[in-house]
């Protein structure tokens, strides 16, 4: 006993006020719910916009504020406010949107039956649209299915792309959108434009078809025939809560070259090597900081996909293949070096990237140190770590 208190009885009694508070910050989450239900139905009713980032910018700012001048960290409470939000995203979409387009008329969707395919069946569905799918099997029915559409969305591997884009050819109203969400935009975005004279809009969605919610997603747009025409399906995009970039379809493929193609390989080769090595994941896991468990973490996440989504995104950039021979070349180089323990190669290395990246670097060591944080969190730490002089484990 300390000071002839009683140690264990002062304990439950904080503790038993700890669960208490804890008690009120569920009432008060339940609370929450129910005023962002209501701020669902008003967007809804008035399609406005799942995620408005002014809004999200200057409640995080002044709860900031707040938290600060009564002594409770900021960054915490930021953290807490932004999965709460995330959640409340996810929820608002539940009730349904309002439909952009000026009439109801059908949604094609084309390779409707893959995993993003199901995505936004979803999403047209609960905004109000006929969504017909136009699958593999489906061509014998394709004239009919494609009657009187107000969008055709072509969603297949890239290296069927082409060939269903032009057995479009002359089956689409004039009227109708025409629009791809492959992940190369240069000759899918040419083959619309040559296959039909309507309104044609490359799009390329910066995420798998498991995420809970479109807000805060990315969605590349590159513009391709009669921007008014297409102006309602980036609306309801943007209605959805989706973020869009428009970029030249050229830029594009060669950005993706670096963003998905060669670092997706890289990747590969990686959990290649991994396993070539026989390494012992558990212990290597029971020794590793949360970085190299983040790193670990992408490889595994790419390997608990389908093999044939990385194929066709590896195999169908050139460009990525370039960038992947610029990379084995400099790998080459500077292994050298390493072997003849040249360390003025790696420090100069360093210092050029550094200066790089600028202040960039600060703001990814800043980044990164959150993802740490959330990483370490969720580690289960064996039950006799933590534990105090007394034998009792903390308080959280």
């Amino acid at each position: 006993m300390h000071d002839g208190r009683d140690i264990d009885g002062e304990l439950a009694r904080i503790r038993a006020e700890i669960d208490s508070a804890d008690g009120e910050l569920i009432d008060l989450l339940a609370r929450r719910r129910e005023l962002v239900a209501r701020v669902a139905d008003i967007k809804r009713c008035n399609g406005l916009p799942v995620y408005v980032p002014e809004r999200e910018a200057a409640m995080l700012s002044a709860r900031a504020d707040e938290a600060e001048a009564r002594g409770v960290p900021s960054g915490l409470v930021q953290d807490i406010l932004r999965r709460i939000m995330r959640e409340s995203y996810r929820e608002e979409g539940q009730s349904g949107f309002r439909r952009a387009a000026p009439t109801s008329r059908p949604v094609v969707l084309i390779g409707g039956a893959g995993g993003m395919g199901c995505l936004f069946a979803r999403y047209f569905e609960a905004s109000g649209y006929p969504v017909r799918v136009l699958d593999r099997d489906d061509w014998s029915q394709a004239t009919d299915l494609l009657d009187n559409v107000g969008l055709v969305l072509v969603g297949v591997p890239i290296v069927d792309t082409q060939k269903v884009i032009e057995a479009l050819r002359g089956r689409l109203p004039d009227d109708a959108i025409l629009a791809d969400i492959t992940s190369v935009k240069a000759a899918p975005l040419a083959g619309m434009l040559e296959v039909h004279d309507g309104p044609v809009v490359g799009l390329h969605p910066m995420f798998g078809h498991g995420v809970p919610s479109l807000a805060k997603q990315v969605v590349v747009h590159c513009p391709g025939r009669d921007a008014e025409g297409c102006r309602w399906l980036l609306d309801q995009l943007r209605i959805w809560g989706a973020s869009l970039v428009t970029v030249d379809p050229s830029n594009h493929d060669r950005l993706m070259g670096a963003i998905q193609a060669q670092r997706h390989f890289a990747t590969f080769v990686y959990g290649m090597h991994l396993m070539g090595e026989e390494t012992d994941l558990d212990e290597i896991l029971s020794l590793s900081s949360p970085i190299y468990r983040l790193e670990l973490g992408m490889v595994g996440r790419l390997f608990a996909q389908e093999p044939d989504l990385y194929a066709d995104i590896i195999y169908g950039s050139p460009e990525g293949r370039e960038l992947a021979r610029s990379y084995h070349r400099l790998f080459g180089e500077l292994l050298e070096a390493y072997e003849n323990d040249d360390r003025t190669v790696f420090m100069d290395g360093f210092a050029r990237v550094k200066a790089w990246l600028g202040p960039l670097a600060e703001t990814f060591l800043t980044e990164s140190d959150a993802l740490l944080d959330q990483a370490r969190d969720r580690i289960d730490m064996p039950t006799d770590h933590g534990a105090d002089a007394t034998g009792r484990h903390g308080d959280a």
